[in-house]
């Protein structure tokens, strides 16, 4: 049994806590973004409606946007107000290099927030 943190942190259903949300690791870029029909454990169902996960684009902007923040906060009181070029080689380079993330983790986070299903131990 784990923690609702837990399940997110490790991309698992949020009715049973164990089986995958996607059919594949984080460093496979062949099928990135691709989410499981079913969960493999409880077979819960991980895309109620077509198109369910278009709303997780919500999410991916709010976790770049805290990024550029984070990144603006860091270079402006760490390194003393650096040049232009510096914040913007230093966003791009971090999202793209984060973007995976960003993009499963938003997909997670939608469907523990969006996608109606409650954790059930005895799933």
């Amino acid at each position: 049994m784990k923690s609702t943190g837990a399940a997110i942190l490790a991309a698992k259903c949020p009715r049973c806590h164990q089986g995958s949300i996607f059919p594949v690791s984080l460093m496979s870029f062949r099928k990135l973004t691709q989410v499981n029909d079913h969960c493999p454990n409880c077979n819960a169902t991980l895309e109620p409606e077509p198109d369910f996960y278009y709303g997780a684009m919500y999410i991916s902007y709010a976790l770049s946007v805290a990024l550029v923040v984070n990144i603006m906060l860091i270079l402006n009181y760490g390194f003393g107000d650096p040049e232009i070029w510096v914040y913007l080689v230093t966003v791009g380079v971090t999202n793209v290099l984060l973007l995976p993330l960003m993009l499963r983790y938003s997909k997670v986070l939608y469907l523990y927030i969006a996608g109606k299903l409650k954790y059930d131990p005895n799933a």
